[in-house]
């Protein structure tokens, strides 16, 4: 068990504070006044983790905190009975640890294992929202609010003059009919350690929904970091799509030029490298959570 001072545990929720915060209090207030953000607002939708805890800094499985009775008082999410608190120090109570829980852990590192072994294809160049719009009528747009940069032949031409090859099978559910025979892959839900890989935007992004899943057991930090990677990739998922987003601030990225490719490239890559780092983390901790020993006990 590492065992954090007060010192170094309150440095880490207060980093961690300062990683999430603004965007799960804007998403709130956003809610409160029924307006949208077309971008940021999926990382609150489609990855359901609660913008509330979120913002609640919990140690991970195998880290012990130093705090007294009096100050564990200003933290009503670590004195419910997922922790223990006794001789000063609190941590989780690998008694609660359940099988499904487990279960999970060992998909996901498997999940996580399949991909740090297999290598990128940084050729997709975002084209999975492009597909999601071909031969879309204005009226079927996801984004009513916001127009397409090209107009729609053209938009189409462009798509079929491309290798599409997403290998995301939830970007994939959302294309239209008719993009669908495009794709140079099928994916489905089941085959999704078989074509799941590290360059795919929206794999790394995933890591966020699936280290939030294990929650509390991956701790607050490794969730904090992949919410800001995936915050990072939904920006630039939007920038390259085929929606004019520029009254909300974003530069596109031209996927239909040679040089907007490059630039997309060049910015996957760069996101790549960050997500192997989390994805080993997280296999480490999914690695880690296998060595509890399974023992339910009464609620």
């Amino acid at each position: 068990m590492i065992v954090l001072g007060r010192e170094e545990w309150h440095s880490r929720m207060q980093a961690h504070h300062a990683r999430v915060a603004a965007h799960a209090d804007a998403f709130v207030d956003r809610r409160s006044l029924g307006a949208k953000h077309a971008v940021h607002d999926f990382l609150f939708t489609y990855y359901s983790f609660a913008p509330a805890k979120l913002k609640q800094w919990v140690p991970p499985f195998g880290v012990s905190l130093e705090i007294t009775a009096i100050e564990l008082e200003s933290y009503p999410w670590l004195q419910t009975n997922r922790f223990i608190h006794e001789n000063g120090l609190l941590h989780l109570d690998e008694r609660r640890f359940m099988q499904r829980e487990r279960e999970f852990a060992a998909w996901v590192a498997m999940l996580c294992k399949r991909i740090l072994g297999r290598a990128g294809r940084f050729t997709c160049y975002g084209m999975h929202e492009w597909a999601m719009v071909y031969r879309q009528s204005a009226e079927q747009l996801r984004l009513q609010d916001y127009t397409l940069r090209l107009p729609a032949e053209e938009l189409a031409a462009f798509v079929k003059s491309q290798s599409v090859c997403c290998s995301h099978y939830d970007a994939f559910r959302f294309f239209t009919p008719e993009a669908r025979p495009l794709n140079a892959l099928q994916p489905t839900l089941d085959s999704r350690p078989d074509l799941e890989q590290s360059a795919c935007l929206h794999a790394n992004m995933d890591l966020y929904k699936w280290s939030s899943k294990l929650w509390p057991w991956t701790g607050s930090d490794l969730i904090g970091e992949c919410f800001l990677l995936a915050l990072a990739g939904r920006d630039l998922d939007m920038r390259a799509s085929p929606y004019d987003l520029s009254a909300l601030g974003y530069e596109a990225v031209k996927i239909e030029t040679a040089e907007g490719r490059a630039q997309y490239e060049s910015e996957q890559r760069d996101l790549a490298a960050k997500a192997t780092v989390l994805r080993q983390k997280l296999l480490n901790c999914c690695e880690r959570l296998q060595t509890i020993g399974f023992a339910p006990v009464n609620s």
